[in-house]
């Protein structure tokens, strides 16, 4: 048997406290306690953005998993209707791939991406179908039919030679049960309970149906486990609903999503453990009548297509259970609380804040601090007291461009550009445009992105070393957003866009190439005045909202992901950091605070070692 020391190259080591960078896998002593620990990474199940279908549809069939999946035929409503379409996933994004042979929607299906089923359905006459066919991974091919043609079924298998169709609609809800053999159907024992518009998943010889309607109808929570033979009603769904997706390996793992309620459409999700659900993450969107991955158990899943309220999609969602979870620590706090602060400077461990408003005062001011990963200390302050422009660069070359205040007092617009080496600041070339609350984002002070903001609608300017020129505007204009990248590569976060709304807080969010921008995947929570750092791969949001907000989320290059909150609300905000597993949160209001939080990602729990 191999030891510790063998492995780890070390013995285990002796503390008085917990030591506070482990490495992974290390055990330790810890002497106070007299006890044995490791720590391990802190994780979260929950529902991440993936790549959007070509063709949005509803009551469209699934098979495969998250890196290998599959959807084909569906509703796309209303025009032109009823599909044949095929569309092949590789994790990030659909191909179209060979169509069915007959058009259809609510029908049953099996499988994975290189070998899946079609079966049931209904037809644009409005006829009930047994229509069955067989997918190789090219093509699809007309097999035997089911020996009764219905719609609303369920059905489940791991492939094109073994599948299960069970419930639906006849003339009524149903009970009925096929089992298929890689070439015929065979009738076998009926389900306890008539339904159609049920989750479904498993295999030929262990499958779970959960919830749907009778054609009442009556929507239901029941759930009933199929073990090769007979079925057998078990625990029962939290929450009822009809137009279902499911997910999962067995009768002993899976999941349950989204849905129709009575009225409306539902997010969420529930995990069975062979005995009991459970409700976990919500899809981000309520979809009802959608489809989802099959054979795999609930460490991941796909969701795809379906209705939502503002009608047919083609969105997907991708489940992961171990989502690593970051944590806010508290920092060392700044010499002077503040608010009215934009941008993002430097790391986690060498930072500048610039800047502010101090309330109730009404106060500009011009002081500049610097983080050294524990302590603020106070520097060569702006030439000009001013607030709301925003800081970009790194600690030892940056710039503070635009802003209110200054010489004009508040309410200004100003164009005014400062430039800092580290240790003083310089008045250089002004924009070309005078704004507030704008955006922007630079590697140093030679090199630099500024979009929006006040006085600047979608206006882009683009920094040199010398002076400014007008790039390509931002597709929305807006104020009061996150800024992340370098000059050639870089994301407009959030905002307040001018909609004449009571509420103008903004999701979207753009992508610029050096370019143009382009309208990429939108933030889970619509905010104005927060924080933002990294890079157009990996990249943090943090704070914001008009009413303060704590509302973390993480970028991954395609998608937002909702991560652990700050400590404290803030808005108005300083940012840093690099990625979106290092940052740091700087002052802020309402009401001005000093106070600096430390993100870390991803966070660790310490667990204690026993004997059972």
């Amino acid at each position: 048997m191999a030891e510790y020391k063998g492995i780890h190259g070390t013995k285990i080591q002796n503390y008085t406290t917990d030591p506070d960078n482990p490495i992974t896998g290390q055990v330790w002593y810890n002497e106070t306690s007299q006890t044995m620990k490791f720590q391990y990474p802190t994780t979260i199940a929950g529902w991440a953005t993936g790549g959007n279908m070509n063709t949005a549809r509803r009551i469209l069939g699934g098979a495969g998993t998250v890196t290998a999946g599959l959807v084909f035929t569906g509703d796309t409503d209303p025009v032109p209707g009823y599909s044949i379409l095929t569309e092949s996933y590789d994790g990030t994004s659909w191909t179209e791939v060979n169509d069915l042979n007959a058009a259809r929607r609510a029908f049953g299906s099996a499988g994975v991406q290189t070998s899946a089923l079609s079966f049931a359905g209904y037809d644009v006459p409005g006829a009930n179908l047994a229509i069955t066919e067989s997918y190789n991974g090219t093509c699809w091919t007309e097999v035997n039919d089911l020996n009764t043609a219905r719609r609303n079924v369920g059905g489940s298998g791991v492939d094109n030679t073994s599948g299960l169709c069970f419930g639906g609609y006849v003339a009524d809800s149903s009970t009925l049960t096929e089992s298929w053999n890689g070439t015929c159907w065979t009738e076998v024992n009926d389900m306890v309970t008539k339904t159609q518009g049920l989750a479904a998943f498993g295999t030929q010889t262990s499958s779970l149906a959960a919830g749907g309607y009778d054609y009442n109808p009556n929507v239901t929570t029941k759930t009933e486990s199929w073990n090769g033979t007979s079925w057998t009603e078990i625990g029962d769904l939290n929450t009822a609903r009809y137009n279902l997706a499911g997910s999962g390996s067995d009768n002993t793992a899976g999941l349950a999503f989204g849905g129709d309620l009575v009225p409306g459409l539902t997010g969420i999700t529930e995990q069975w453990n062979g005995s009991t659900w459970t409700e976990v993450a919500d899809l981000s969107t309520a979809t009802g009548s959608l489809t989802a991955s099959k054979g795999v158990g609930t460490s991941s899943a796909f969701a795809a297509g379906g209705e939502t309220s503002g009608g047919v999609t083609g969105a997907t969602e991708e489940w992961n259970s171990a989502i690593p979870v970051g944590a806010w620590s508290t920092g060392g706090s700044l010499n002077q609380a503040r608010s009215d602060l934009f941008g993002s400077n430097g790391t986690a461990t060498a930072a500048l804040t610039v800047g502010g408003y101090i309330q109730p005062t009404g106060t500009y001011i011009a002081n500049t601090e610097a983080y050294d990963g524990s302590a603020w200390t106070e520097l060569n302050d702006l030439n000009v007291a001013k607030s709301s422009g925003v800081l970009s660069g790194i600690q030892t070359s940056g710039l503070y461009t635009g802003g209110d205040g200054g010489p004009t007092g508040g309410g200004s617009t100003l164009a005014t550009n400062e430039s800092w080496n580290g240790t003083s600041w310089t008045e250089v070339g002004d924009l070309n445009t005078g704004r507030r609350y704008l955006g922007g984002t630079a590697a140093d002070n030679t090199a630099a992105l500024v979009f929006g903001g006040t006085g600047g609608g979608a206006i882009t300017e683009s920094w040199n070393g010398t002076s400014w020129t007008e790039v390509n505007d931002l597709n929305t204009a807006r104020t009061q957003q996150g800024g992340v990248g370098i000059q050639t590569a870089a994301l407009s976060v959030g905002g307040r866009v001018d909609t004449g709304a009571p509420v103008e807080e903004f999701a979207g969010v753009e992508e610029w190439n050096g370019t143009s921008w382009t309208e990429v995947g939108d933030l889970n929570t619509a905010r104005q005045d927060l924080a933002s750092s990294g890079t157009v791969d990996s990249a943090l949001a943090y704070g914001g909202s008009g009413s303060p907000g704590a509302v973390t989320e993480t970028w991954n290059g395609t998608s937002w992901t909702e991560d652990s909150d700050l400590n404290t609300a803030r808005n108005e905000l300083q940012g840093a950091g690099t990625s979106s597993s290092s940052a740091l949160a700087s002052g802020g209001g309402q009401p001005d605070t000093a106070a600096t939080e430390e993100w870390t990602k991803p966070a660790f729990t310490v667990k204690t070692i026993t004997s059972s």
